[in-house]
């Protein structure tokens, strides 16, 4: 019989690690039927010659919750050959959720993930109330790749206790019903459960973001889940400081694996310009944890933030700077202006593991005022050195006089990319860490994929080809249990991406366009190299062009 479509003389790097190896690939009926030389025809031919041809992408760190309602392409993360998200992450979401509490969930996902309300009011369907009609909904809505789901504490706490659960732990009953959802979810089909305890996670009207108040005892109940089931996965913020595992954060890591019984994957591991080695010693520190599943997540770009003072999310850690949040422009402004404010700001910072003065690495970007665009490309301490100011007065000043619209760049880790390799090659880690979906304006990480293949395979030779995309591809499936994906293999589903190695590859900072709904702006990032991405048999770009199918599917544990 001939096949739906065949591969034909590409050079097939399968994502187990093994040697690249010149092969035909058959796909009949969503999944891959065979691979090597195929004689039979197909309905449809790919001419792979000069190409490599790989299984689809898996991204284990998205927050796609809200964006999976309008962009059923998943942009910018389908464009690089990603075919299955892992979304839900750090603890924030939209399911379950009754109808007064809709809005308290949308600015859960304003201040942690930096998706303007505006975006979200127009672009939410609210198709569903339970965690399982979530589900659902995704999968008539319909989707371009596949969609797994970790469940976000937040909103389960929410749902049982309303806006006490910003305020206190819950009672034995509370977590009992909150137990019972987080199971039901799981049952449905969700990968596990994810949650924070950073404090600049803050939430509805900049008081915690409700999963920081869950106790220990919360958290034996809801880690038991898993347990109980046999299945899935916790996925949670664990340093405050970042990079820096304290005693107590290592304790508590292991606290949830072995409640549990499951992997446990953690942010993160940024390299820190104060602490050269903070990543290197929290390694070291919790390598036995490491061997126990709880595997930290790692980046294979410079983490390059755009920073406005509408809304200011790399403060949200500076105590002093809760009141900015959620409120008018007038209102912001007078804050930024007051010298108290300023000065409780400046003894913040001194302390802070976020942002530590680098005012020389804070570039003027975009602004609105013809005063203020004369400044873009500047630095603020190169300002502030002409003004005869601190660097902070600087920031704050021109913020104040372009309305805040002013916009800044600045490379908040990974600078110095020479140590980078070191942990993209370290089997105690996982890479990932796009933040798909969110902080919309503010970075897009969403290539890290296509970056990690050009930049640190082709350009710099840091990792193998075939090491480099296992590490995206089976590594990320195995762990949370998806089990048809990440490998090209007679049976497994047919998800794959065909690129040009001499091409792949993209930029550090995305382009932005104003493409979300009310026509909001976003930053994304192009892909260069991607010619085919199939999903499930059935081709959802060519050449980079979207075609009139939808073959994503929802994913579900245990299956």
């Amino acid at each position: 019989m001939a096949y739906d479509l065949l591969i034909k003389n590409g050079t097939v790097v399968d994502g187990t690690g093994a040697a690249s190896r010149r092969a035909d690939v058959a796909i009949a009926q969503g999944v891959i039927a065979e691979i090597g030389k195929v004689n039979e025809g197909a309905k449809r031919v790919i001419d792979a010659s000069d190409l490599i041809v790989a299984p689809g992408f898996v991204d284990p760190h998205t927050h796609y919750d809200a964006q999976i309602c309008w962009d059923p392409y998943l942009t910018s993360s389908s464009w690089h050959g990603v075919t299955t998200v892992m979304m839900g992450n750090c603890g924030v979401g939209i399911a379950p959720c009754k109808p007064a509490i809709r809005e308290i969930a949308a600015w859960d996902l304003v201040n942690v993930e930096a998706i303007p309300f505006e975006v979200l009011s127009k672009g939410i369907k609210w198709e569903w109330e339970t965690y399982p009609q979530y589900l659902e909904a995704a999968a008539r809505r319909g989707s371009g790749i596949n969609l797994g789901f970790l469940a976000p504490l937040t909103p389960f706490r929410h749902y049982v206790m309303g806006e006490e659960s910003m305020e206190r732990a819950a009672t034995p009953d509370e977590t009992a019903r909150i137990k019972a959802l987080l199971k039901e979810a799981v049952t449905a089909g969700a990968f596990g459960f994810t949650t924070t305890t950073a404090p600049q996670h803050i939430g509805y009207q900049g008081r915690p973001l409700a999963c920081r108040n869950a106790s220990r005892d919360e958290y034996k109940a809801y880690a038991n889940v898993l347990k109980e089931l046999g299945r899935g996965t916790i996925e949670m913020v664990l340093t405050k400081n970042v990079s820096v595992v304290s005693d107590e954060e290592a304790e508590f890591l292991d606290f949830m694996l072995t409640e549990s019984g499951r992997p446990v994957t953690w942010l993160a591991l940024l390299n820190r310009d104060d602490l050269p080695e903070a990543c290197q010693d929290s390694l070291r520190k919790v390598e036995p944890l490491i061997r126990r599943g709880g595997v930290p997540q790692v980046t294979c770009r410079p983490l390059v933030v755009e920073i406005n003072l509408r809304n200011p999310f790399i403060f949200a850690n500076l105590q002093c700077w809760g009141r900015v949040f959620n409120q008018p422009r007038e209102e912001q402004k007078k804050i930024y202006g007051d010298a108290e404010f300023r000065n409780q700001t400046r003894d913040a910072l001194r302390r802070s593991g976020i942002f530590t003065n680098r005012w020389e690495r804070l570039v003027v970007k975009e602004a609105g005022s013809p005063a203020i665009q004369a400044l873009i490309g500047q630095t603020v301490e190169e300002i502030a050195q002409r003004l005869g100011c601190d660097g902070l007065d600087a920031f704050l000043d021109l913020a104040i006089e372009d309305d805040l619209a002013v916009e800044f760049s600045l490379e908040l880790f990974n600078a110095d990319e020479s140590r980078i390799p070191e942990l993209l090659r370290d089997p105690r880690t996982m890479i990932g860490l796009s933040d798909g979906g969110a902080h919309v304006d503010m970075l897009c990480d969403a290539g890290y994929c296509t970056y990690l293949l050009g930049t640190w395979v082709r350009d710099r030779q840091a990792l193998t080809l075939e090491h480099a995309i296992k590490r995206i591809t089976s590594e990320p499936a195995d762990y949370f249990g998806i089990r048809n994906r990440g490998r090209l293999s007679p049976g497994m589903a047919a998800d794959v991406v065909v690129f040009d190695y001499n091409t792949i590859g993209s930029n550090k900072r995305g382009e932005m366009r104003h493409d979300l709904p009310g026509g909001g702006r976003r930053l994304v990032m192009p892909a260069r190299g991607v010619e085919h991405v199939i999903v499930n048999g059935q081709a959802l770009y060519e050449h980079g062009r979207a075609g009139d199918v939808l073959p994503g599917q929802v994913l579900r544990s245990g299956n």
